[in-house]
């Protein structure tokens, strides 16, 4: 399958690209406007968009990689490939998380000892983040509101500790959750390419995802700075890393395309969501769960997934 550059196909397939990693940014604003703290609803949405991400993959992806490769082979060499190809995505993100952990929502003390330059800033901003806390966020911290405009505000030096360690943690965040976003966007630009329906459900199932990485970065750059805007353009530039990877793999591959290569990358794509979800949706929905919220946000997410691809097959 070849598609020409700036087709409506290739503008399609890049702009719901584009939306996926757009939804980075409403974690900042839920940081920077709303403050929300609905743990629950947030552990159903990830374990929500974990559930249609494994569904899709090895239901939807992994067939169309199968289909692919049996066209540019047989049927049963078709599927050795698209196993191989499978946990060849697996390994893929397993490197990248190896190398570049992906961070959670705020910072946590681990963050904190990570970022700082010192033992002694370390501890000062620690013991500033314990005060702040007050409980709760499961030890993690939340973005204050900033001081007014003007105002002479006195900032003790564990607080001016904190926000320097924030500051960096923010930056951290950002090229980390940026890394990660780069297959995110490969894999929705080249499913919307093939199939816009699936193309669309992965892409919303990858958005949920992105939120909560949103407030990963908000929260510290929001927290060092007290300034809205900053911490906004942040989750921005974080998100383009998503259209700019699928710009990035369509140029790279786009000489080359066949039925060998798009079976390989669909392979490539179920195994690395399939992991995404396993390794980071879920365990981060238990986290914030209080009762069955990942378990039935998981087989929501199935269902609603099922269904879109029975009705629109």
């Amino acid at each position: 399958m070849t598609q020409e550059f700036f087709s409506p196909a290739v503008w399609t397939a890049l702009a719901i690209a584009f939306g996926a990693g757009m939804a980075t940014v409403i974690g900042s604003l839920l940081v920077v406007f709303f403050h929300a703290n609905n743990t629950r609803l947030l552990a159903f949405g990830l374990a929500f968009s974990g559930g249609a991400m494994v569904y899709i993959s090895l239901v939807e992806i992994f067939g169309k990689a199968h289909v692919a490769l049996s066209e540019a082979t047989d049927p049963k060499t078709g599927y050795a490939y698209a196993t191989l190809f499978f946990f060849a995505g697996v390994a893929l993100l397993f490197a990248v998380d190896r190398f570049i952990p992906n961070p959670h929502s705020g910072m946590d003390e681990a963050d904190v000892r990570a970022a700082a330059k010192s033992p002694d800033e370390a501890e000062a901003a620690i013991a500033a983040m314990r005060m702040h806390s007050h409980g709760h966020g499961h030890g993690r911290t939340q973005a204050p509101a900033p001081a007014p405009a003007g105002a002479a505000v006195a900032i003790d030096p564990a607080e001016a500790a904190t926000r320097r360690v924030a500051a960096r943690v923010g930056l951290l965040a950002a090229i980390a959750i940026t890394a990660h976003n780069l297959p995110e966007g490969l894999a929705t630009f080249f499913a919307t390419l093939d199939n816009p329906t699936v193309g669309a459900a992965l892409a919303a199932a990858i958005a949920v995802h992105n939120i909560p990485e949103g407030v990963s970065i908000a929260v510290p750059v929001y927290y060092a700075t007290g300034s809205r805007s900053k911490a906004i353009w942040a989750t921005v530039i974080s998100g383009f890393a998503e259209p700019f990877g699928a710009i990035v793999g369509y140029v790279a591959l786009a000489s080359v395309l066949s039925p060998f290569v798009f079976g390989a990358v669909f392979g490539v794509i179920a195994g690395a969501m399939v992991f995404l979800a396993l390794d980071e949706l879920l365990p981060a929905a238990r986290t914030y769960a209080r009762g069955h919220e990942t378990v039935y946000g998981m087989m929501v997410g199935m269902a609603v997934m099922a269904l879109s691809l029975v009705l629109f097959k």
